[in-house]
């Protein structure tokens, strides 16, 4: 399975959206300040996960979640 995930940094607030095949693995990783990206906003908090059976129906989908629309979902949740 492969998953899209949101997180939110609970010193910041900001918001991060990804995807990945051991969701546990990589939200440790997160979390131990291993991805460039988000080790500013450490602690991160997972927000939202949703499952597919393909790495190209993740990738649309996290694709949409940083469009605008994917956005205002993503606010609505």
């Amino acid at each position: 399975m492969f998953y899209v995930y949101v997180l939110r940094s609970e010193t910041t607030g900001r918001r991060y959206i990804g995807s990945c095949e051991n969701l546990s693995d990589r939200l440790r990783r997160h979390n131990a300040g291993e991805s460039k990206a988000t080790k500013h906003g450490i602690p991160w908090v997972l927000l939202h996960v949703e499952a597919f059976v393909t790495r190209s129906d993740a990738m649309n989908k996290e694709r949409y979640f940083k469009t605008g629309r994917g956005r205002d979902e993503l606010d609505r949740l």
